[in-house]
């Protein structure tokens, strides 16, 4: 078969392998998509048919290269950096964020060069889909803490559909979707149960701890299986207005990533994770990490600083979307051009 025999090349495979480990390190960095970091770096159309393919079994070897490719890296990056790159959002939020605003920025010449001639009908779905971005960025801002409620097998396997479902599409944040849901603390509730089940040694407690994790998968592969084959459907008949809203989903993605927040100490009567702060005491007891945010005005140098920082993540970004398009020919084949 053509398929089976068209091998990837090395330049399409760096370029994979670079975008899976962006993916990785987007799912580590609240408030961004990992569809989003795969798009900047030109690979999404490719990833979305291979998610597809691979869920029907596919015969061919390039689907399963492919996902291997972004996959592989993507765990990798998750297991090595986590901590490193937690921190560093952390403590220097701004110079994360500016360089993800630059390496999201960066893939837009890619997508804008796959829609030329751009139709006015792909221009309306950028705008409408930029905007659709922007509301959710601000309801974020709105609603900064989680939500209490959640748990039960239906409401877990809600949660993991819908963080397959933001893994596959660029601009939504998957952390975001189970705040709005309120299935954010049942979801870590579920994880450190399993955890402390494991460490008991008890099997009657490891399998009670095992079924919400359960409904997690099935969430996460109903997820994954159904949205990057729509996706893929929505490519292969609308490929033009489809662009166009991932255009817009990337662009718009930036405004959920604005650099000049700090963490502040939670104030007493505040929900964090479920709990209600009483005292002080409690308050300087939660982690940083689940510390809110609050907007503030940063230095001149601050802002020269970001700007740079932006600047060299949307060079880098272009680069590397560059660097694919010229190594893969082949790979405009992954999407067929069918009606726009």
């Amino acid at each position: 078969m053509k398929h089976e025999a068209r091998s990837l090349s090395p330049v399409f495979i760096g370029r994979l392998v670079i975008g899976g480990i962006l993916m990785g390190l987007a799912n580590l960095v609240p408030g961004i998509s990992g569809g989003t970091m795969l798009l900047a770096a030109g690979v999404y159309p490719a990833f979305v048919e291979s998610v597809a393919a691979a869920t029907t079994l596919a015969r061919r070897l390039r689907p399963w290269l492919v996902l291997a490719c972004v996959g592989l890296p993507a765990v990798i990056a998750i297991g090595l950096l986590a901590g490193t790159v937690r921190d560093g959002v952390l403590e220097h939020r701004w110079v994360a964020y500016s360089l993800f605003i630059g390496l999201t920025l960066g893939g837009a010449p890619t997508l804008w060069a796959m829609l030329r001639p751009i139709p006015p009908r792909a221009v309306v779905a950028t705008i409408v889909a930029f905007a659709g971005m922007v509301a959710l960025a601000l309801m974020q801002e709105m609603q900064p803490a989680a939500s209490d409620g959640g748990g039960g097998l239906g409401g877990l396997l809600l949660a993991g559909f819908a963080g397959a479902a933001a893994m596959v599409l660029p601009g939504v944040s998957g952390g975001y979707l189970l705040l709005v849901l309120g299935q954010y603390v049942a979801v870590l509730d579920a994880i450190d149960a399993f955890k402390l089940a494991v460490r008991s040694g008890e099997l009657a407690a490891v399998i009670d701890a095992a079924w919400p994790l359960a409904a997690i998968g099935v969430g996460v592969l109903l997820g994954i299986i159904l949205v990057s084959n729509i996706v893929r459907w929505l490519l292969e008949r609308y490929r033009a207005i489809t662009l166009g809203v991932l255009l817009g989903l990337l662009l718009g993605a930036v405004a959920g990533l604005w650099p000049f927040r700090a963490a502040v100490l939670p104030e007493v009567g505040s929900v964090i994770r479920g709990e209600v702060i009483t005292t002080m005491e409690a308050a300087e007891a939660v982690e940083l990490k689940y510390w809110p945010t609050e907007v503030y005005a940063p230095s001149s140098g601050r802002i020269i600083g970001a700007v740079g920082l932006v600047l060299a993540g949307g060079l880098a970004s272009i680069m590397l979307g560059r660097f694919g398009r010229d190594g893969d020919p082949a790979d405009s084949e992954d999407v067929p051009a069918a009606a726009s």
